[in-house]
């Protein structure tokens, strides 16, 4: 039920190479994290994230990206 966005706003480039040898730089990534609410053991209004004995939990998650 939630995503987390995380940014590239602190990449430096410290000599790791990216794509095609390019060096990685400020504001050049982006990470979709699928998951649960932050604090949904503590807010009874959330879903719950409470797996009890003998469940199973599997999750899912397909980018689809287009030009």
């Amino acid at each position: 039920p939630g995503v987390q966005l995380y940014t590239g706003n602190f990449l430096a480039n410290d000599g790791v190479p990216g794509k095609n040898g390019k060096p990685h730089t400020k504001h050049q990534g982006f990470c979709l994290e699928t998951q649960h609410f932050p604090n949904s053991v503590g807010k009874k209004e959330f879903p719950s994230v409470i797996l009890k004995k003998g469940e199973e939990y599997s999750q899912l998650t397909v980018y689809h990206f287009e030009r």
